[in-house]
């Protein structure tokens, strides 16, 4: 990078001068994505405000609202990573669900129950990928031995009590998972658009996380009021960060 090619990239992508005024403290946070691809989004984060060195991972995750408060924590769901990572490794995986049971934590006050989402549940079926979340939840428990983690569990094990009491009658989770955490990028994405469009649930976000300040991405496919969510929640995050939540 040169100073000539810093300037052009500050003046032409709008996306990179918001994130330096986060970086030198005129905003506290910034949210972009409505014009901007993910790629862009997480790019001019990760370059001009930084990796959260306590994090070491950057992930994002949506807040999914359900009219049913019979599900999740009263119709509200973490989904992650459904916007960066796109195979994580079984630590990528252990920082994600730590990020997003901070998120669970942070805005809504309430008990993270964070499922690992897989073809399978408790050994029915393996491969590499149902290894993987093994290793992702063990680390968990050694970061992070207070939260409540489950897997691999099937959806319908993760979200439906009487699913989990036939399919994993031990599970902590109990059919209660607030937090789905997906093996990959891939199926994060469709699962939520698919959620978001077929089911007609609110979905806000992606929230990126691991960077040193609250940054949040847009869909292209927004409407205002998804804007006006994401700033809010932004927002909360930023004052939650400086210490006054």
């Amino acid at each position: 990078m040169t100073e000539d090619k810093a300037r052009k990239t500050l003046l032409e992508k709008p996306v990179y001068f918001g994130a330096m005024l986060v970086k030198e403290g005129l905003a506290d946070g910034f949210v972009a994505g409505a014009v901007h691809t993910t790629r862009d989004v997480a790019r001019s984060a990760l370059h001009c405000i930084g990796l959260n060195p306590k994090v070491g991972t950057m992930s994002s995750s949506f807040i999914m609202i359900h009219d049913d408060q019979s599900f999740g924590q009263k119709g509200v769901f973490v989904f992650a990573d459904c916007g960066i990572v796109p195979d994580p490794s079984p630590r990528q995986l252990c920082n994600i669900a730590i990020s997003a049971s901070r998120l669970m934590q942070n805005l809504f006050q309430a008990t993270p129950r964070i499922a690992m989402l897989s073809f399978s549940t408790k050994g029915s079926g393996t491969s590499p990928d149902t290894e993987k979340l093994i290793k992702a939840i063990g680390l968990v428990k050694q970061k992070r031995p207070d939260l409540l983690i489950d897997g691999e569990l099937q959806a319908d094990a993760a979200l439906i009590p009487e699913v989990a009491a036939i399919k994993a009658p031990e599970s902590p989770i109990g059919g209660e998972a607030n937090i789905l955490i997906f093996p990959n990028l891939e199926s994060g994405n469709i699962a939520y658009k698919l959620t978001q469009r077929l089911a007609k649930i609110r979905a806000l976000g992606p929230l990126l996380h691991g960077v040193l300040a609250p940054c949040s991405d847009l869909s292209r496919g927004c409407d205002v009021d998804d804007i006006i969510d994401v700033v809010c929640v932004t927002s909360i995050r930023c004052s939650y960060i400086k210490g006054s939540l």
